[in-house]
């Protein structure tokens, strides 16, 4: 821009908006992390400002005089990152990340659907019960949708497991993540898939 002229080029957008580019889509990939590094590498993304979800959930382990609470990783040395391409290699610039989980005989990094990434957040973010990442193959459930508890409005398929009835949400290239679920909470909306 030459002195004392005005850039037009960004009047009417919006203050992060800088004009000088193309927005970039944003997609869900699986980055692999080095063990134990799960919680400390999540929280330098965010100071990257890069959008990540790390499975946690809530576990109770006990000891001869005390029970404590603790924060447990679901999926050890994988984090979820919502990047662009611009930050798919912001990503890769940490430490404590090697690499991106590839389909099999695949060079570029797998993509994890918006649909199933929300349907995963919403079970681990609303559930009561433990959560239970399972990468044996799942024979296809009935599509249904939970009516009543936490869990109210996810779908997903209901499958027995174990003898028990469960709720799962599939991960294309992680399996499924499964929760009890009574029978009566749930209504079914679909055909086998």
């Amino acid at each position: 821009m030459i002195l004392g002229l005005k850039d037009t080029r960004t009047e009417g957008l919006p203050a992060h908006v800088t004009g000088n580019g193309v927005a970039l889509p944003k997609r869900w990939l699986i980055a692999h992390v080095r063990i134990y590094h799960e919680k400390k590498t999540s929280e330098r993304l965010t100071k990257m400002g890069i959008e990540n979800y790390l499975p946690i959930q809530k576990q109770t382990h006990f000891w001869s005089d005390r029970r404590k609470k603790i924060d447990h990783v679901v999926i050890p040395m994988k984090i979820f990152v919502h990047v662009d391409a611009r930050e798919q290699k912001e990503v890769l610039m940490l430490s404590a990340i090697s690499r991106y989980m590839v389909l099999h005989g695949e060079s570029t990094p797998a993509i994890v659907p918006d649909a199933q990434m929300e349907r995963f957040k919403f079970m681990l973010d609303y559930s009561e019960e433990a959560v239970n990442m399972s990468d044996t193959p799942l024979q296809p459930g009935e599509t249904i949708r939970v009516i009543k508890g936490p869990l109210r409005g996810l779908e997903g398929e209901l499958v027995t497991l174990n003898g028990k009835t469960k709720i799962a949400v599939r991960l294309d290239m992680l399996g499924c993540a499964s929760v009890d679920m009574p029978i009566g909470y749930v209504e079914r909306i679909g055909e086998k898939l």
